[in-house]
């Protein structure tokens, strides 16, 4: 994988700004040669290497990664140089924070798009202090809202003062910092790392961590214990400190959650404690069946032939910031599953937010009523196809029919089914998704999160459904502690719990010479 390639895309990923453009810095170590096409060029050891100019517009809407509210945020960032220049990478005109510098309050940020970001915060999220009346309705015992009152005398206020420990604009005053100070210092140290951890993403460094391995022979097995294990197994770049390890699970946590629990040496078993059920052996082992397929003796020549089974279609639905990942996480869950083909399906209405750029909009055709975006030359087993549209009305379509448990799974990233913001959209869309009777993985940002979208599943389909895992902690959820732009103490970790569930199945048994279900 090139470096420089990755480094600058992954960030790309990584970083959002409301309502801005972001424009890449170009490391210029030596004469800079332009073309017709206006392309610049910088020469290094002899070759030239091609950087992008213009990053994609940023969204400004506060779903950016979410149904609820803007996660992550801003994104002025440096194109990273390429791996094994070393007088590009120590460059001091290139790196615009070191290690032992990354405090630095948002509105004073020598980064112009995290003081973009401080302006927003300002303008939009309002002071938790208990003396102002409240700004919404409380859904959550959690949300920093529930400690108002509707009665009381001072009217919101937006936040003005930054607290000088973690950096960021957390209240209206100092007065109100003060004397609300033991309930600030609960999440403090923890938005003082977030704070440092997006500083990073703007210093410039080189990000070793986004250095991807490629295929591994199949006798070589992934231990899928934890984080640590699988990227020692898969032969990552030795990762020593805990703010690059933050950085690199916060992108790999998509691809790994699907993984550790399709895989076959998925953590999650049906020993005590090991989270599946019965019936999610029974379904897992279907699909397992498919990723895992026995040696057929196949070759290149006639003798060799064999029939080719189809490829496991894998439906992301309400995709939006995993829709944007970079080709090379993604195909980091392809190196997994040897011999098998794997078909990604992004379906939203947000699958293709701020990609315009990249890939334009196609018409919808009679060969294209949905008008889907393939990607089919991104490795030799891997596709992916991008729906901007509900999943309801494909499905009504029968566009995807017929679906089969052996090749077919659903996977849901931070839902929000039970939310009072999102659940309509999901009202249609749940019962079909039953009807196919395949898997479906569901993520949340808490366990209080994930236990309402349960919750709201047993209700609205009560006895229709069978739970194929148990809600609790992902063991690949990501390490970084995301910021809420609208609610500075709204802090969560991208798919920190993961569940499974699918539609009920019912056994057909004789009893009495008469067929039963």
């Amino acid at each position: 994988m090139q470096s420089g390639y990755t480094c600058h895309n992954c960030l790309r990923s990584l970083i959002r700004t409301p309502g801005a453009k972001s424009f890449a810095r170009h490391v210029r170590t030596k004469p800079v040669y332009t073309t017709t096409s206006k392309r610049p060029y910088t020469q290094i050891n002899g070759k030239t290497r091609a950087i992008a100019t213009q990053q994609r517009r940023t969204a400004a809407t506060a779903e950016s990664l979410n149904h609820r509210v803007t996660r992550n945020a801003p994104g002025d960032l440096k194109t990273a140089a390429p791996f094994g220049v070393e007088e590009a990478i120590n460059s001091p005109e290139r790196v615009l924070l070191r290690p032992s510098n990354l405090f630095h309050s948002f509105s004073n940020s020598p980064s112009p798009a995290i003081r973009k970001r401080a302006a927003f915060m300002k303008s939009h999220a309002y002071c938790p202090h208990p003396d102002h009346r409240q700004t919404r309705i409380v859904t959550s015992p959690h949300d920093p809202e529930a400690r108002k009152s509707t009665k009381s005398i001072h009217p919101p206020a937006h936040v003005n003062f930054e607290c000088p420990d973690c950096g960021l604009p957390v209240y209206c005053s100092e007065r109100h910092w003060m004397d609300d100070y033991e309930h600030h210092a609960e999440i403090c140290d923890t938005l003082r790392q977030a704070n440092e951890d997006d500083h990073d993403l703007h210093s410039g460094r080189f990000f070793p961590e986004f250095e991807y391995p490629g295929p591994q022979i199949e006798e070589i097995l992934p231990n899928m214990t934890n984080w640590d294990t699988y990227l020692y197994t898969r032969e990552y770049n030795a990762i020593n400190e805990d703010r690059s390890m933050r950085q690199a699970t916060r992108l790999l946590t998509y691809p790994m959650t699907i993984a550790s629990v399709i895989h076959e040496l998925s953590p999650y078993n049906i020993r005590s404690g090991g989270r599946l059920t019965t019936e999610g052996l029974k379904s897992l082992s279907a699909l397992r069946y498919t990723l895992h397929p026995p040696r057929s003796g196949s070759g290149l020549g006639i003798e060799g032939l064999r029939p080719t089974p189809p490829a496991v279609r894998i439906f992301i639905l309400g995709a939006r910031a995993e829709s944007s990942l970079p080709r090379p996480v993604w195909i980091q869950l392809e190196y997994l599953f040897h011999r098998c083909p794997l078909h990604l399906i992004f379906i939203g209405p947000e699958s293709m937010t701020n990609r315009d750029d990249e890939f334009p909009l196609p018409e919808r055709t009679a060969t294209n009523p949905f008008g889907g975006i393939v990607e089919d030359r991104i490795s030799n087993y891997m596709k992916i196809t991008t729906f901007v549209e509900y999943y309801h009305t494909m499905h009504k379509a029968n566009y995807f029919q017929p679906f089969d448990p052996y090749f077919d799974c659903f996977v849901l990233f931070h839902p929000g089914l039970g939310h009072p913001a999102s659940a309509h959209e999901w009202e249609e869309t749940l019962p079909q998704l039953l009807e196919t009777k395949v898997p479906i993985i569901s993520t949340g940002y808490t366990d209080w999160d994930m236990q309402r979208d349960k919750k709201w599943v047993e209700e609205k389909m009560a006895g229709e459904v069978d739970l194929l895992m148990e809600a609790g902690e992902n063991r690949f959820r990501s390490l970084r502690w995301d910021l809420n732009d609208l609610d500075a103490g709204d802090i969560s970790c991208g798919n920190w719990g993961v569940w499974a569930f699918r539609g009920k199945r019912y056994e057909t048994t004789m009893r009495d010479g008469v067929i039963s279900l």
